[in-house]
């Protein structure tokens, strides 16, 4: 049974209750959660899952999805005023006073209300509405309309972060064309089309390395590439040789180009462009053999000629990169490709050999190639991008090795332990190995309702394909 969960904020996303109001509405959603925790301890299926097994756990995750996650977003989230959505709500669930609008957080955000409205008909005519409000702040505000391309980020007031002021980043401008390319699959809306089809010439013309392939992570405002930072700064500004996301200026990161791939593969199944299949074609290539290397890692940064840098093995990007690339092959009709799939199921193999769990469930954060694991922290995203990919091996090779069903059966139990919000619904940014929870905000410009609504949605989905029921691409 699907329970209707209550929240502090009418349909146009303004403050509805009172302070004692929202105490209740949180009460309410304790009852909603505690029902939900309370079965955190599933019955033990056995090594061949029925289908029975597999439909009960597709409604659970949907009943998740549909009545916790998305009801502590949406529609408060919404910002009337000033545009866009709101990032920041504190580590009780209440709305907190930051409101930067970066491009990151608001085309996430666009995309999962397009998501939704695709998936469940009986919530298109909300979402879409949510995905159109999105859309219209991405077109109108983040996109520079005299240079091209997206802004990284402003303030609530429509004023340049001062951080990072002009400059335009890839790994920013990679969302805005998703969550475009989605809002024109869900509408076929000719304004997204246009505002993808401009984000993608953007790239082109500016972004893109033909000497070395992949494409440079930093540009000023005209779209010229920032290859080094003089001693006083980017643009005469005082600021760290890295940029937002620790990438040093000149160099070329994993990040970025696993996230463009993602956009240029939703791209490609909105405008299925021969140009756009070449480019997809070819980061597709770069990421799977540059970027992943043997055991089973990804490099996390390197040279324009694609040189690595040694650094860490994030193990939550290494499951996330599996799951893309073969998104990926499948979009570009090469689904079985024997390369694709070794290199995806090493991903996830390594990261079940050095950064899991066995005792409680759940990827830690980060470790090296060979080594024990030393970043132990359990993060939000990954815990989401570990559920959505281990299902994805255990559709493609359960019938040889049943580790990814049991290792999926264990991830979800612990995100439904430990990781999710006894009251709000929403998950902790960050649980420590024992399973205890760090005081963070639930939302912020990085944490959005995309990692774990992704991760809900396509898993209930293949649950369902496992089940031989329709299930939703």
């Amino acid at each position: 049974m699907r329970h209707r969960r209550v929240h502090p904020f009418d349909r146009s996303g303004h403050r509805a209750r009172t302070a004692g109001s929202w105490i209740l509405a949180l009460t309410a959603i304790t009852l909603v959660s505690v029902r939900f925790a309370g079965a955190a301890e599933p019955a033990a299926e056995s090594p061949s899952p029925q289908q029975s097994d597999y439909v009960r756990l597709a409604e659970e995750m949907d009943s998740h999805f549909l009545d916790q996650i998305l009801p502590f977003w949406f529609p408060r989230c919404i910002d009337q005023q000033h545009g866009g959505f709101h990032p920041h709500f504190r580590a009780d669930g209440t709305p907190g006073p930051r409101n930067e609008k970066t491009i990151v957080f608001q085309a996430r955000m666009t995309w999962v209300a397009a998501e939704v409205a695709r998936r469940y008909p009986d919530r298109k005519a909300e979402f879409q509405a949510y995905a159109e409000h999105g859309l219209k702040f991405l077109r109108d505000v983040l996109w520079d309309c005299l240079e091209g391309g997206f802004f990284w980020g402003l303030d609530e007031n429509g004023n340049h972060l001062s951080s990072y002021g002009t400059e335009k980043h890839l790994y920013g401008i990679a969302f805005g064309l998703y969550a475009a390319s989605n809002v024109y699959r869900l509408t076929g809306d000719k304004d997204a089309l246009v505002l993808a089809q401009n984000t993608f010439r953007w790239l082109e013309e500016h972004a893109y390395d033909r000497h070395h392939g992949g494409y440079f992570e930093a540009y000023h405002r005209d779209g010229t590439p920032i290859l080094s930072v003089p001693p006083n700064g980017a643009n005469g500004r005082d600021q760290p040789h890295r940029d937002l996301l620790g990438t040093p200026y000149g160099f070329k990161s994993m990040n970025s180009h696993i996230h463009i791939l993602e956009a240029l593969t939703e791209l490609y199944r909105a405008w299925p462009d021969p140009q756009v299949k070449e480019r997809l074609f070819s980061i597709f290539l770069v990421v799977r053999d540059k970027i992943a290397v043997e055991p089973g890692c990804l490099n996390l940064y390197f040279t324009p000629d694609w040189r690595a840098v040694p650094d860490h093995d994030s193990f939550g990007h290494d499951v996330e990169t599996a799951f893309l690339l073969l998104e990926a092959a499948e979009v570009l009709g090469i689904p079985d490709d024997h390369t694709t799939r070794r290199v995806a199921k090493s991903l996830v193999d390594h990261a079940l050999e050095y950064g899991w769990d066995s005792k409680l469930g759940g990827f830690y954060d980060k470790g090296t190639a060979f080594g024990p694991p030393y970043g132990l922290e359990k993060i939000w995203w990954t815990q989401a991008e570990g559920l959505n990919a281990l299902l994805l091996m255990h559709e493609l090779f359960g019938q040889q090795n049943s580790r990814y069903w049991r290792a999926f059966l264990s991830q979800w139990q612990f995100i439904r332990k430990y990781q999710v919000h006894p009251q709000a619904g929403e998950w902790f940014d960050t649980v420590l190995p024992d399973g205890t929870p760090v005081e963070k905000d639930l939302g912020h410009i990085w944490k959005a309702a995309y990692h774990n609504g992704r991760a809900l949605m396509l898993s209930a989905s293949r649950l369902r394909r496992l089940a031989g029921l329709n299930g939703k691409e």
